[in-house]
């Protein structure tokens, strides 16, 4: 590492770490209900089931973000974290909140807000941890040296704070809940957390292919402009049957097609700057990652996107299996992808382990990718069955999910095949690791980190 507090990101990673298998445990719980309706029934109602596991998700990103940007600052700002204590502070307060939460709804202790059922008091642990955090990122950022990487980050970040506050509004009357809900997730996931993406593309790029940084964030302004010219008009495609003006129609059809591009944009980028530059890092799994990402990225939100945003195919698809096929591969791409890019680039210096176990690493990329992708071709597959015979059709909701069984074990086999890749990551990065010995000696693997 060039800057000792670039280890502050190691407990983040950790933690993100962590959650990630708990959420995979959910996941598995609830696609197993899928699959026999009555499985813990009596213990674990499907509901807790779902938010438990979506909660996790958002948390451990969210995590891993700022692990990501601990380890990031420092090389870009050229200067130490501002206050190491702070970060651990703030992950100790962010850990803690997302853990009574999540024990809460155990306990049906919620709100019961699809993705913001965290109760009043935990939302306000998770804003004073958030702005712990910016303090002490802006701060490192402000006296240090300014970069597109880092500007755009921070901007991305401080956006993230600033739509996050409407969580904390709710109206009692649901179409006006639902207006500025979007607010929060939409403007997250397909709006300024697209520019976190970026900026964390184009750190990995500039690391590992040697291009100019100046080329790189040339293209890196252009993707920012075009996420945010299309994510935020685009949210308009959430508008369309919950009561909103009928003007929502066409803007959300226009401005979310157009959500393809930043996606299509990112592909380019990564694949031209490592055909420019050099393709001989020595840490291959990172260069897989950092291409794995943009690429899926772009079929998860692009494609399937489009597949189901325009108004007159949402008005059938909408609500059905072809949401979660979307959803699935999308989070996996963009933003979980480039998180354990990140980690895998970032690891062995972190551990001070060079090289580590990269097969391990690259085995958990394309099992875990596979059975991502697999699981949403199923779930396409069964939307597209469910959207025939419920909204085509007229038939029964629980009618046609008695047809779409077979979809769902196949979607329980491919969530099993993902906790599979997902242990092999986790061993890569936690594991025993490799140390290199002096030049004509052997690699051996060593049992504890003080080998």
């Amino acid at each position: 590492m060039k800057y000792e507090t670039q280890k502050v990101a190691l407990p983040f990673f950790m933690v993100a770490m962590a959650l990630f298998a708990l959420q995979i445990v959910f996941g598995l719980l609830a696609a197993t209900v899928y699959v026999w309706p009555d499985f813990m029934a009596s213990f674990m109602p499907f509901n807790i089931m779902r938010v438990s596991h979506t909660n996790l998700l958002i948390v451990w990103l969210l995590i891993g973000f700022m692990g990501c940007t601990y380890y990031l600052m420092p090389e870009e700002a050229e200067r130490e974290i501002a206050s190491p204590g702070l970060a651990y502070i703030q992950l100790g307060i962010f850990a803690f909140a997302g853990a009574a939460a999540l024990v809460g709804y155990q306990f049906g202790i919620h709100e019961g807000r699809e993705f913001l059922e965290q109760p009043f008091w935990i939302k306000v642990l998770i804003t004073i941890s958030f702005l712990l955090f910016l303090f002490n990122t802006s701060a490192t950022l402000a006296k240090g040296r300014k970069t597109a990487i880092n500007m755009v980050l921070m901007l991305g970040l401080w956006l993230a704070a600033v739509f996050w506050l409407f969580a904390f509004y709710n109206p009692t009357n649901l179409a006006v809940d639902k207006l500025y809900w979007w607010w929060v997730v939409h403007l997250w996931v397909e709006g300024v957390w697209e520019l976190i993406m970026a900026s964390l593309l184009g750190y990995l790029v500039i690391k590992m292919t040697g291009v100019d940084r100046e080329v790189i964030e040339k293209w890196l302004y252009v993707i920012v402009g075009l996420a945010l010219f299309s994510g935020l008009l685009g949210t308009g495609h959430h508008y369309y049957w919950i009561g909103a003006p009928s003007y929502w129609q066409p803007i959300g059809s226009i401005f979310s097609t157009l959500e393809v591009a930043p996606f299509f944009t990112m592909v380019m980028f990564a694949f031209t700057m490592f055909w420019k530059g050099r393709r001989n890092h020595p840490n291959k799994a990172a260069m897989l990652w950092t291409l794995g990402c943009p690429t899926v990225a772009f079929f998860g939100a692009g494609v399937w996107g489009f597949m189901h945003t325009l108004h007159w195919v949402n008005y059938y698809s909408h609500g059905t299996q072809v949401t979660a096929a979307h959803g699935h591969l999308a989070f996996y791409g963009a933003y979980v992808m480039i998180i354990l890019g990140v980690m895998t680039f970032a690891m062995p210096s972190l551990r001070r382990s060079q090289p580590y176990n990269q097969v391990m690493n690259m085995w958990g990329f394309w099992i875990t990718t596979g059975a991502m992708c697999f699981m949403t071709f199923t779930l396409t597959f069964a939307g597209v069955v469910q959207t025939h015979l419920q909204r085509v059709l007229g038939m029964n909701y629980m009618e046609v999910q008695d047809q779409l069984g077979l979809f769902y074990a196949m979607r329980l086999g491919t969530g099993i095949a993902v906790a599979v890749g997902a242990g092999l990551l986790l061993y890569s990065f936690f594991g025993p690791r490799r140390v290199q010995l002096p030049v004509g000696g052997t690699q051996m693997t060593a049992g504890t980190d003080n080998a």
